[in-house]
């Protein structure tokens, strides 16, 4: 403890904020990112961007649900699932889909999708993408990690980050009065008016996002009452947090499907005025199938999906699930819904973009001030010749591999997605390596002195301005086309390229003074 309550609370504001600040980095690019993961999924399938586009009130239900069952019979018989997938405001398409039955050792079989284009006709041949996914899931498995670990360092991350937020709030003695101070090439200055600023505007949002994301994962972080309860057995818990009504035994016996579209009367009737979101058919063509149709809840922020359940066979109706059982798995759900933002609307989803962006300001510029408050402390030193710090070298170095990194790495995967050939076996994984190469990359050039932070800005800015470029010369779409024929969802991720590219460039003007700074000094510790 200090000596005051005051920089006890600063200490431990600057250091939760530090050691855990590259870490945050990463989670808030990817996290930011996976709001348009299904945006993004669709911009890397080019295949899809040619007649696709659908709205609900387009689909003609019944023709739909029986040309999905028929197609799926003919294509997949034998499989362990069926799914027909209606659009909604974020998946614009109609999909048949199936998952195989695993192989031994296998958790999951294979998942197959196939695309209804406009006119009818069957889009099956779609390359191998994660898509938007990958940052969805890179936000907290963080990818090559073991689940368990990853999700742990993630946990530990965002505990530090509230922290750090709880402990800014108490520091800040002008936190509305600095709301309105941004002070350009004032040098530290600057860094605090750039940090207090991102933090201040999207407060709320830190404070939801943070604490949200840790109640997300709240059963791995604290175990100790589903050990009690529940002696470690999580499906027992996932059982009674969401109960399926009816668990039917299937059995390799053949029978018959009942119609679908038969049951649509039934389904329209229970959903009361709900749209349907997709239809899964459990065990298909075998005794013991079941039907779960999943409604949409666009108009709640809770992530709980009401479903209707039907025997497969006979099509009578087995019952509902409403998803939250309790007030406890109510609020648990509506956690999950803030922290995801799935019931969001354009609008509003653009808000929680740009409040992600500025959590990445605002970490970002918190590493810098406290990078740029070393150096001076250090200023006397240096100036004699003697060489930085290790501290201060690494901060330095981290900064810039880090921050710099991300947008270039994210920029590479996008490349990566149009330049790998669509026949390649191993294109899925060879993207997500390319977005970690790009990262090392830079690292590593940051670290052995040949990287500057208007080059790496710059270089940045280029990929992710070629990013429409890429897809028109590789689509047979383009952006102006796009925005003509109204696929906003397509169109939005060039857009967004777009922005992330002129903000780069803004960054690489700059941060031109302060590599020159940085050269100086560099030549002066050499001599």
């Amino acid at each position: 403890m200090k000596e005051t309550f005051f920089r006890t609370m600063t200490w431990l504001h600057t250091w939760t904020g530090l050691l855990a600040s590259w870490l945050l980095l990463l989670v808030f690019f990817a996290g930011t990112l996976s709001y348009y993961r299904y945006e993004i999924s669709l911009w890397m399938k080019p295949e899809l961007h040619t007649n696709v586009m659908q709205t609900y009130a387009q689909v003609p239900l019944a023709q739909t649900l029986e040309q999905g069952q028929d197609y799926l019979a003919q294509v997949a018989p034998d499989a362990r699932s069926w799914m027909l997938r209606l659009p909604t405001h974020r998946v614009p398409y109609v999909s048949f889909s199936w998952q195989d039955k695993p192989l031994e050792g296998q958790r999951r079989g294979k998942f197959h999708e196939h695309i209804v284009a406009t006119d009818g006709s069957m889009i099956t041949e779609v390359r191998e993408t994660k898509g938007g996914h990958f940052f969805y899931r890179l936000h907290f498995d963080l990818h090559y990690l073991p689940v368990a670990l990853a999700r742990y360092l993630v946990g530990l991350a965002t505990m530090a980050m509230l922290l750090a937020i709880i402990s800014g709030i108490v520091i800040h003695k002008r936190i509305f009065k600095d709301f309105f101070a941004l002070r350009l090439k004032k040098g530290t200055r600057s860094w605090l008016d750039g940090h207090t600023l991102s933090s201040v505007v999207a407060l709320p949002y830190h404070l939801m996002i943070t604490y949200t994301g840790l109640i997300a994962l709240m059963f791995m972080y604290m175990p100790s009452v589903l050990q009690a309860t529940y002696e470690g057995d999580r499906r027992a818990l996932r059982a009674d947090l969401m109960p399926e009504i009816v668990q039917m035994t299937s059995t390799a016996e053949h029978t018959e499907l009942v119609s679908v579209s038969s049951l649509l009367p039934h389904i329209e009737q229970q959903a009361q005025g709900q749209p349907i979101r997709d239809i899964r058919i459990q065990s298909p063509m075998q005794a013991g199938s079941q039907i779960q149709v999943t409604l949409r809840n666009d108009n709640r922020v809770s992530d709980s999906e009401p479903r209707l359940f039907f025997d497969g066979v006979t099509g009578a109706f087995l019952g509902r699930s409403d998803g939250a059982v309790s007030s406890v798995s109510e609020a648990y759900e509506t956690m999950i819904g803030l922290h995801a933002g799935r019931f969001a609307t354009p609008m509003l989803r653009f808000a929680l973009f740009i409040s992600g962006v500025l959590g990445f300001v605002m970490v970002a510029t918190g590493s810098l001030l406290w990078s740029k408050k070393l150096r001076q402390k250090q200023q006397k030193q240096l100036a004699t010749g003697a060489k930085p710090s290790k501290g201060l070298f690494i901060t330095d170095n981290l900064n810039l591999g880090v921050i710099a990194g991300l947008p270039i790495a994210g920029a590479c995967y996008l490349w990566a997605n149009r330049l790998i050939p669509a026949s390649y076996s191993a294109r899925y994984d060879a993207e997500i390596h390319l977005f970690f190469i790009g990262l090392a990359a830079t690292l590593i050039l940051a670290f052995v002195g040949r990287l500057r932070w208007r080059s790496a800005s710059l270089v940045g800015a280029a990929l992710w301005l070629g990013v429409p470029l890429i897809n028109g010369v590789t689509s047979s779409q383009n952006l102006i086309s796009n925005i003509a024929s109204g696929q906003w969802f397509i169109a939005w991720v060039d857009v967004m390229a777009l922005m992330i590219g002129a903000a780069l460039l803004v960054v690489a003007r700059y941060s031109k003074r302060a590599d020159s700074k940085a050269d100086v000094a560099m030549a002066e510790e050499r001599s």
